[in-house]
């Protein structure tokens, strides 16, 4: 008999690709970059430092995922900022870009260990 499938955790985060739907790349091609410096203000509390105006956000930050520039959007911001959450996925409705939920993979054990 199988098992009953358990909860999935809600997603920490999120990947928007800088590509469309149909697989085009987006433009401009600083994108990502742009993106995150308008939400860079966005950061945990007593965080950042002297320096901070010139950091992006640890909530939304810029990658290159697969060869794809990409941004990657911890949900946490939703809690500090919905309207800025909102506005991160609103920007890749409204583009038609991809987007894919991140997901943990557990380490595989060490099975030198196991005797």
């Amino acid at each position: 008999m199988a098992e009953p499938s358990k909860p999935h955790p809600p997603v920490l985060e999120f990947f928007i690709l800088g590509l469309t739907s149909d697989g085009k790349q987006f433009r401009p091609s600083d994108w990502a970059e742009r993106l995150c410096g308008v939400l860079s203000c966005f950061r945990p509390e007593g965080s950042g430092g002297r320096h901070a105006h010139l950091q992006y956000s640890p909530y939304v930050r810029p990658i290159i995922f697969n060869g794809v520039k990409s941004v990657v959007v911890n949900a946490s911001l939703r809690d500090i900022e919905p309207l800025a959450y909102h506005f991160v996925v609103d920007f890749a409705k409204d583009n038609d870009l991809q987007v894919i939920d991140a997901c943990l993979i557990s380490e595989p054990e060490d099975k030198t260990s196991l005797g």
